[in-house]
């Protein structure tokens, strides 16, 4: 008999990357739930966030999502907060991706019944985002987010920006959380050998978007200070248009404008195992190459 469970994948992004007592309450409950597999979480001090990856069915997935929220709430005062990444919220982001027997529509409708408990039982405003946005203008990560922790307050009294459930007024230490539906994406940040952030940022508006680059890249330069060096972090929303390699390409001429090397690169969380092999096969000059030459996936049929 075939296995028809619903399988959702939720990628919960918390603003807590240094303290790793903190970080293993937040995560318990995730180890805890039935129905719920911890996939992997990593923190980042500099950009003072932590990544956490859980996979199962949806409800249950939903549930732990809440609890796990509820304990970031105690444990994270955003009035302390510093770090290299955008962020408005203790639990930043909550992204659900449909995995297995899954609609996207069924992953948007998780993300608002997941958005209400939050807010109910925390009493967080909630934005929703991507194919969950309740308009056009919320559909962008990026546009949700401007003005970060500190400029929240006043942005929810502007009409246009009320959140979708709670009231206009941010948690005093937990701000705001967005909550949406997407496709798997791959994180993936790019290092240089420079301490000049304005040349990371040159680059990053020159590969993204917004910036007149790459359809399905969002873009940004940060400073690792207890590196040294910089970063080009960024989100590639569909690995099938705009492949890992030729991101990582165009990111080492870009850099060379300016007498700057690449160091080299990190996929933050998972990846979906297609985007590596298409790089794989680009830099192996590899001829009609494809997933079903691969062992794993031989075994997962």
């Amino acid at each position: 008999m075939s296995d028809i469970r619903k399988i959702v994948e939720c990628v919960v992004n918390y603003s807590e990357g240094r303290d790793m007592d903190k970080i293993e309450k937040i995560v318990d409950p995730y180890r805890k739930a039935e129905n719920v597999k911890l996939l992997n979480y990593e923190a980042d001090k500099d950009y003072n966030r932590v990544v956490v990856t859980i996979m199962g069915e949806p409800e249950a997935v939903k549930n732990s999502v809440v609890e796990s929220v509820g304990v970031a709430t105690e444990l994270i005062d955003m009035t302390k907060h510093e770090g290299q990444h955008s962020r408005m919220g203790a639990t930043d982001v909550v992204p659900f991706i449909p995995i297995k027997n899954m609609s996207m529509a069924e992953a948007v409708e998780l993300a608002k019944e997941t958005a209400k408990a939050i807010n109910e039982a925390h009493n967080i405003p909630v934005f929703l985002y991507e194919k969950a946005a309740s308009t056009p203008a919320r559909e962008n990560l990026a546009k949700v987010r401007k003005g970060q922790f500190e400029g929240m307050a006043e942005k929810l009294q502007d009409p246009q920006w009320h959140p979708d459930f709670g009231k206009n007024e941010i948690h005093p230490t937990a701000g705001v959380t967005a909550v949406g539906a997407r496709m798997p994406l791959v994180a993936y940040n790019i290092d240089l050998d420079t301490q000049n952030v304005e040349i990371a940022n040159k680059i990053a508006r020159a590969i993204r978007h917004s910036g007149g680059g790459f359809r399905y890249i969002k873009a940004g330069g940060v400073e690792i200070k207890e590196r040294g060096i910089t970063q080009v972090t960024m989100n590639i929303t569909d690995y099938t248009k705009t492949s890992v390699y030729r991101v990582f390409e165009t990111v080492k001429m870009e850099a060379k404008r300016y007498g700057v090397n690449v160091l080299g690169s990190e996929v933050v969380g998972l990846v979906p195992m297609e985007a590596l092999i298409d790089s794989a096969a680009y830099y192996l000059g590899l001829y009609g190459f494809s997933m079903d030459k691969v062992i794993e996936t031989s075994l997962m049929e």
